[in-house]
């Protein structure tokens, strides 16, 4: 193993501080860690997740394709951040949804079969999983209720205020998307809020 995934695994490892050695042990031994390219996918819409991915380096997106054909984002996933169609892998059923690669990522990941067996042997790895759950739905449940109580505007700010880390590494196009507006319209948004001295750095590219 690379010494640079030897890290990667070592840090991850270290999110669970309450495991003990023999759940240290378990967890370990049942761990993969993948390269992408960027364009590559984790897994494609139709396919049924297997592991559970946890982004050591990289950025990728989540779409979907509607019924015109044109892909929909629905979230950003970078650093130390969990890759999954959560209801779907926890269901073990097909996905609607393709998780791209973005950049070239690092994925750790860990078997759903493993993660169940983990959960039977060990209460401190059940905690984990239902605190990684919680997580997880949080965010999916943040995004529905944006787009029940916010405007575009605000949801902008927002995403801007939670991802100063990937802010300048995603392009206009992917944004606007995500925001559920045309790009056009995003332009004019940041160009309203730079009026008012509010400076942002995202990408200007198309794809």
């Amino acid at each position: 193993m690379k010494q640079e995934f030897k890290q990667y695994i070592k840090s991850y490892l270290k999110l669970f501080p309450d495991l003990n050695p023999n759940e240290l042990a378990y967890f370990n031994s049942y761990l993969i860690i993948d390269e992408y390219k960027k364009k590559d996918f984790l897994f494609k819409s139709g396919e049924v997740q297997k592991e559970v991915g946890f982004v050591s380096k990289g950025l990728l997106r989540r779409y979907y394709i509607n019924e015109k054909g044109n892909k929909i984002t629905t979230g950003f996933i970078n650093e130390n951040k969990y890759a999954t169609d959560y209801p779907s892998f926890i269901r073990q059923i097909p996905s609607k949804y393709f998780i791209e690669c973005l950049e070239p990522s690092v994925i750790i990941k860990l078997p759903y079969e493993k993660i169940h067996e983990g959960y039977r042997k060990y209460k401190t790895i059940e905690m984990y999983g239902r605190l990684i759950a919680e997580y997880v739905l949080t965010v999916q449940t943040d995004r529905v209720e944006s787009f029940l109580f916010k405007n575009a505007e605000e949801r902008y700010l927002d995403f801007v205020e939670q991802n100063k880390d990937i802010i300048n590494r995603i392009s206009l196009s992917h944004l606007a998307s995500l925001l559920g507006i045309e790009r056009q319209s995003l332009s004019r948004i940041r160009s309203k809020i730079a009026k008012k001295g509010f400076v942002t750095n995202v990408s200007g590219t198309s794809k």
